[in-house]
């Protein structure tokens, strides 16, 4: 007998062959997927079986990883709008962060995995860089548990930086930061049947020295873990950077050996033919994101070049307060198109091509392609089940990688399996018994947030049909 058994499904595998199933199966048991194949055969020989869902005229897909996320920036949807990224640090992100409460952190993060498995996201990594009181990286964790999602809490962290506006309130000394990541790190890496892990998170080059982004490398590769990093989102970054350190930020991370298959670098826009080339030497893994890139006008990143010298690139949606969702099926969309109509060519990315950066690509990005990323046997049982006739956008559905990706929406995620859990069943989530009471509640402690961080004002600004 085995737990669960999906029949009559469009099964999109994106195993090493790229097979696609054709009335497919998918048998679990446990954790585990333990055969994809027909759905006739696979009937025949798991007759005995704890579920079986019928996903007639329906698709599976791998659940999708997103690579890079600040989940608690979902209390802060719509204060940043219309700012470059040094603005927006400054007059949204810095002051929120600086006030932000443990509680407040838990439901941002509730809004944010809600919306995530929505999207049909089974993997999170949380980039938790606002550290102004004790515990919040714990908010973000117990938020990850409650939702039973897989994630990964980046243990962000600024120690230098306040001339570049960075607040006092953000700024933590070296010893205290070295104790709370090696808490986190001593309490849950690896809890939850390998579902919750630690990584460390300098909040970006230009906000950590040099001896707290050696000391992070180091202590990942003690505890067998990752490290993540923003860079070269902007050209300030690398500005910051060379004030800091010396040199731009992609030559600090190379220098203090951080770079590498173990150092998620993130946005990556700009960069130099030389970073290219220093990216695939060290085989530097890299997480794209679109939405995020587009709202603060960051720029363009170099993926088409990236996926063609071989380096590895995830997608992820940044945090919800540059983007204003945590969406990763809009995603997938917005990273097909930015890149088509940038270089005016519509063949410079496939839409197989970035559900392979949401799937397998993510899952080497953090580390995980053995377990996660293809829906093949062995690996762990995190997919999720897709209706194209639940919306009239995404039908009717030929092809099920371009109607995902191009039609796709959260109207038509069903079903969301992690683990082996169902945690998303007849699109309504299965660890909650009122959705709409736990959002009214993130929306009081948003709103409480904004009047002490003082960005309320942007909730009545006038209105401006144009930006000046």
């Amino acid at each position: 007998m085995i737990d669960l058994l999906i029949v009559n499904a469009t099964v999109v595998t994106v195993n090493a062959k790229r097979e696609t199933v054709y009335g497919g199966a998918v048998a679990i048991d446990g954790d585990r997927i333990v055969e994809v194949g027909d759905s006739q055969a696979l009937e025949a020989k798991y007759p005995e079986v704890g579920r079986k869902i019928d996903a007639t005229g329906k698709a599976v897909f791998p659940g999708l990883i997103n690579t890079h996320n600040h989940m608690f920036q979902s209390l802060l949807k719509g204060l940043g709008d219309d700012r470059v990224l040094s603005d927006w640090l400054v007059e949204c992100m810095f002051p929120s962060a600086a006030k932000i409460s443990r509680e407040a952190v838990y439901h941002g993060g509730m809004v944010a995995c809600l919306d995530n498995i929505h999207s049909g996201t089974t993997t999170i990594l949380d980039y938790m860089h606002a550290q102004s009181s004790p515990e919040l990286s714990d908010g973000a964790i117990q938020a990850f548990r409650d939702c039973g999602v897989r994630g990964i809490l980046g243990r962000g962290f600024t120690n230098v930086g306040e001339q570049f506006g960075t607040p006092k309130a953000l700024i933590e000394e070296p010893a205290a930061i070295r104790k709370d990541c090696l808490r986190l790190l001593d309490t849950y890496h690896n809890t939850d049947n390998g579902r919750i892990r630690i990584w460390l998170a300098p909040a970006a080059v230009w906000l950590a020295s040099k001896e707290m982004l050696t000391w992070s490398m180091d202590t990942a590769r003690e505890y067998g873990t990752g490290v993540t990093v923003h860079c070269s989102e902007t050209p300030f970054d690398r500005m910051a950077s060379e004030q800091i350190h010396g040199m731009p930020d992609t030559d600090a991370l190379a220098a203090y050996g951080l770079m590498g298959p173990d150092c998620l670098l993130v946005h990556c826009v700009h960069l130099t033919d030389r970073d290219i080339r220093m990216f695939k030497y060290h085989d530097a893994r890299v997480s794209h994101n679109p939405g995020s890139n587009m709202y603060l006008s960051s720029g363009v990143a170099p993926v088409p070049r990236l996926n063609e010298v071989g380096v590895t690139v995830g997608l992820a949606t940044d945090g919800a307060a540059s983007n204003n969702c945590n969406d990763m099926i809009e995603m997938l969309k917005l990273a097909a198109l930015m890149q088509k109509v940038h270089h005016q060519d519509p063949t410079i990315i496939t839409a197989e091509k970035v559900l392979e950066m949401a799937t397998i690509d993510g899952a080497r990005a953090i580390g995980l392609e053995d377990d996660i990323g293809s829906l093949e046997a062995g690996k762990k049982a995190d997919l999720f089940i897709f209706d194209p006739l639940a919306a009239a956008k995404s039908t009717p559905m030929h092809n099920p990688v371009s109607t995902l990706v191009y039609s796709g929406s959260e109207q038509n995620v069903e079903t969301v399996i992690v683990d082996g859990r169902v945690i998303l069943d007849d699109f309504r989530p299965t660890f909650l018994t009122d959705e709409r009471a736990l959002l009214e509640k993130a929306q009081a402690y948003a709103d409480d947030l904004s009047v002490a961080a003082g960005t309320c004002v942007n909730k009545r600004r006038p209105w401006k049909s144009l930006a000046y």
